[in-house]
């Protein structure tokens, strides 16, 4: 299998003969793809049709769409996370040219699916969430739970690093930056005292800053330092700039009766999908399909605690 990456698309040159699901050999647990039975029963995935899963990270959703439209549907993968396309890769590899995964973010939409050729989709899925994969390696940052470098970067090939951001900007826009991202109420606090511990280095440095701050979590409670966290992520990779580009241009690429699903883990990504879909199905042919936002059940969230905070919704093009 050839993978290249940047703006060329990865190509699945795949052996028919191999059809061996490679997430046995991942030093990875399994990937569990978060509400899957409600993504499929609102894509309604048939047979003939192009399919995006427009953040493809270990290919969970990915693979059963392709299942669910055998023999004949197609799927288009994008992830901004080169590690993640390559997991992809593996695990779809038994789909053969069934499959075009691309490196790329989101908001680029539809210039993957015009070097692709496809000038409208069937459906298309995102899922804002951190991988397994992601959250479990310190060497990335994003988790307290293991000490790391602060980088948080999905494409670690550009852009800032949270460490950067974090020893570089004056205390007002840090706090500014933790108040707006991670909606946390002692971010002045929280960014005074990080700066006169400069320079933070590691994901142990920030997170005792913040508990020096806010106090240490209490046993079974969300962590304190969640919340910053949470604001370096989306700063460093400019996650809400990117979601509503992205919401622009996949309600333009549904084809008639296409749906767009986007599954969200946090009040910011709720509230630009939320007022998205709504300004879309008042200004064009597209309809809301969740009145509400569909939760996973106490069953799932006992088997993957990681899709507790996770909030699904679906638009669908009507004509």
């Amino acid at each position: 299998m050839e993978i290249v990456r940047a703006d060329i698309a990865i190509q699945l040159n795949m052996r028919t003969g191999s059809h061996r699901d490679r997430r046995a050999d991942s030093p990875h647990p399994p990937h569990r793809p978060v509400l899957l039975e409600e993504v499929l029963a609102l894509l309604v995935p048939q047979a003939g049709g192009v399919y995006v899963d427009a953040t493809v990270g270990a290919g969970g959703h990915a693979a059963a769409i392709l299942e669910a439209t055998s023999p004949s549907g197609r799927l288009i993968g994008l992830d901004r996370d080169p590690a993640a396309v390559a997991l992809a890769g593996q695990r779809l590899e038994r789909f053969g040219d069934r499959v075009r995964l691309r490196h790329g973010t989101f908001a680029e939409l539809a210039v993957h699916l015009d070097r692709e050729g496809v000038d409208s989709a069937s459906g298309i899925v995102a899922d804002l969430g951190l991988s397994s994969a992601q959250l479990d390696d310190g060497e990335r940052g994003f988790s307290f739970s293991a000490e790391g470098p602060l980088d948080m970067r999905f494409d670690r090939n550009s852009g800032k690093t949270a460490g950067e951001l974090l020893n570089h900007l004056d205390e007002r826009e840090l706090s500014d930056l933790i108040f707006n991202y991670g909606e946390e109420r002692r971010a002045r606090a929280i960014a005074r005292r990080i700066v006169a511990r400069r320079p933070i280095r590691t994901t142990a440095d920030l997170r005792r800053a913040v508990h020096s701050v806010l106090g240490p979590a209490r046993r079974g409670a969300i962590d304190s330092a969640t919340r910053t966290f949470q604001a370096l992520r989306i700063a460093v990779n400019q996650e809400i700039e990117a979601l509503e580009a992205f919401l622009e241009a996949a309600s333009a690429r549904l084809a008639p009766g296409g749906r767009l699903v986007v599954i969200s883990y946090h009040s910011l990504e709720d509230r630009a999908v939320k007022w998205g879909f709504r300004e879309k199905a008042r200004s064009e042919h597209l309809r809301i399909l969740t009145r509400k936002p569909l939760r996973p059940s106490d069953k799932e969230v006992a088997a993957n605690r990681r899709a507790r905070s996770a909030k699904l919704r679906a638009l669908e093009r009507v004509s």
